[in-house]
């Protein structure tokens, strides 16, 4: 479900997302046009992100704007982001929330495994950021919101690239924090804890390890997409204007 709330600063403004066709980044996309935003968002899967655009201009009668890029291809990152700011004015709202999530055991990680999953899980995050930060400058400002995990907070042991790469996210968003904030971008991370997608069903979910997992929450509901985008949302407005630097933990307080 959608939050209900409306932040009247985010009509018209112009987003960009990274990893925007499906799962979390869908619901961010949809989450910002329904509050009126332009969105530009960054995948490289053609099938749902095409389905996303093409429901979105169904129900809304606007289109989301969908760059396919790898994000593990910094030109192509950077030409993504300037169509994005050449479409909709320069961006003020990044989130980078691109991901992969693949399990790999110690032992098995070879020296290409382990750049390629840090190609893909903390390096765009600092070269998008790098991007956008001119045209935030020009517009006064913005806010760029950086999703990292609680797997590296959990000690999780069957992903240790990836969260080797979760933990580097907060570094990068505190020392980007520390940098842009004179030019009031503030820069801040979002840490969900187990959100259910269609990937996680397919891969991961079993009704047992749920169950065992939704026990631990304060909040007993199964976590879906859609409740990452309200915390977004948030921290894109000017609702949080002097709220950089931190990490929002959004798990239902499984920690």
């Amino acid at each position: 479900m959608m939050p209900s709330a409306r932040f009247a600063d985010l009509d018209g403004a112009s987003v960009l997302i990274t990893g925007g066709g499906s799962g979390i980044g869908a619901a961010l996309t949809e989450g910002f046009m329904r509050q009126g935003a332009k969105v530009a968002f960054i995948d490289i899967a053609d099938k749902s992100s095409t389905a996303l655009a093409d429901r979105l201009e169904k129900e809304l009668d606007r289109r989301p704007l969908y760059l396919r890029a790898d994000l593990r291809d910094v030109e192509a990152l950077r030409a993504a982001a300037a169509k994005a700011a050449e479409a909709h004015g320069d961006v003020t709202t990044l989130v980078n929330n691109a991901a992969l999530d693949d399990g790999h055991a110690v032992e098995d990680v070879t020296v290409e495994f382990w750049d390629n999953s840090l190609a893909i899980n903390l390096r765009p995050h600092f070269f998008t950021a790098q991007a956008v930060a001119p045209g935030m400058k020009r517009a006064g400002g913005g806010s760029i919101i950086n999703f990292t995990s609680t797997s590296y907070l959990i000690n999780h042991p069957d992903m240790p690239a990836y969260t080797a790469a979760k933990a580097g996210i907060l570094g990068l968003t505190k020392g980007l924090a520390g940098k842009l904030g004179a030019d009031r971008i503030r820069v801040n991370a979002v840490a969900p804890g187990w959100v259910i997608t269609e990937r996680q069903r397919e891969l991961w979910v079993t009704d047992e390890g749920l169950a065992a997992h939704v026990a631990k929450q304060c909040i007993k509901d199964v976590m879906q997409p859609d409740d990452m985008v309200g915390t977004v949302l948030f921290l894109a407005s000017d609702a949080s204007r002097m709220l950089t630097a931190q990490m929002l933990i959004v798990d239902g307080g499984f920690l």
